[in-house]
């Protein structure tokens, strides 16, 4: 129950912390949205070390941080760049896949066979997320340079995005399933192995664009920070020690229904398919929890 819960409330922490960072990617490139809130994050979590023993084992550490490296450092850079260039629902059909990639990932590289039922609430799930975004087509994509193009280089972004999340997970998986490690030490390591990738790509030129933005905007930013980031990786760390990664990822990949809870101020209309095939996803979810 734990891990149902707790993947549930990463999605709307993650939703809330992508809604703000959106209006941000139109100012500020998203490497370096993503560089500063890992900073930030990781500097509220740091008293997590005290917790990291000699006996650790380096593989694992090294592994997670490969983990934050893939996942949070190329993963969330992909993600808000896909967020600037095509908008938000274009980005989060694509981000459909994930429960798909991940549950076939989870099958063949740590043999997490699931139920016939898991993979059917799996494909309900993956096929109601992307019918509830495509009749959203009131969904104004503004300021996206970009939304009305439909080939391969802008839509490689978000499937970049899922790929390299999907990844992150499983590693963070793998590790879990060989060690004790808890998931607050563990979201830690992750993000400091992507923001030693990421001040390494940036030749450690850090733009600290926080001192631009009106102190209101400030406030949210650093909100966002704390729910999508450090509350939302440590609550998926716990999904991803409790729950299959097929299974965790369906119910973490939620964020688009969830999403419409601020349809107003995207100006979305909430139509009677949107609703109905809402329902349908939680028939999915159904299926797969129970």
């Amino acid at each position: 129950m734990i891990g149902i819960l707790s993947a549930f409330g990463a999605a709307i922490s993650w939703t809330y912390a992508c809604f703000i960072w959106r209006s941000q990617t139109q100012k500020y490139k998203s490497i370096d949205i993503n560089l500063i809130k890992n900073i930030i994050a990781f500097l509220v979590f740091i008293p997590a070390f005290i917790n990291l023993s000699l006996a650790t084992e380096f593989k694992y550490i090294f592994i997670l941080l490969i983990s934050g490296i893939i996942g949070i450092g190329l993963g969330d850079t992909f993600y808000l760049k896909s967020l600037q260039t095509i908008g938000t629902r274009k980005t989060l059909s694509v981000e459909t896949l994930s429960p798909l990639m991940a549950a076939l990932s989870g099958e063949i590289f740590i043999n997490e066979n699931l139920t016939p039922k898991s993979w059917v609430g799996i494909i309900i799930v993956s096929l109601s997320l992307f019918i509830i975004l495509k009749k959203g087509n009131d969904f104004k994509e503004s300021n996206s340079p970009s939304s009305e193009k439909n080939n391969f280089k802008i839509f490689a972004f978000p499937f970049l995005s899922v790929l390299c999340a999907v990844l992150g997970g499983l590693f963070s998986r793998m590790v879990f399933l060989q060690s004790n490690l808890s998931p607050f030490l563990t979201t830690e390591i992750r993000l400091l192995g992507a923001i030693i990738f990421l001040i390494t790509l940036k030749r450690f030129k850090i733009n600290f664009f926080l001192k631009n933005i009106e102190k209101k905007q400030q406030k949210r930013f650093l909100l966002s920070i704390l729910l999508g980031t450090n509350i939302g990786i440590l609550l998926q760390q716990i999904v991803f020690k409790t729950l299959p990664i097929g299974i965790g990822w369906a119910l973490l990949s939620t964020s688009p229904v969830i999403s419409l809870l601020f349809a107003k101020n995207e100006e979305r209309e909430i139509t009677k398919q949107i609703i109905f095939f809402t329902c349908f996803l939680f028939f999915g979810l159904t299926l797969i929890i129970l």
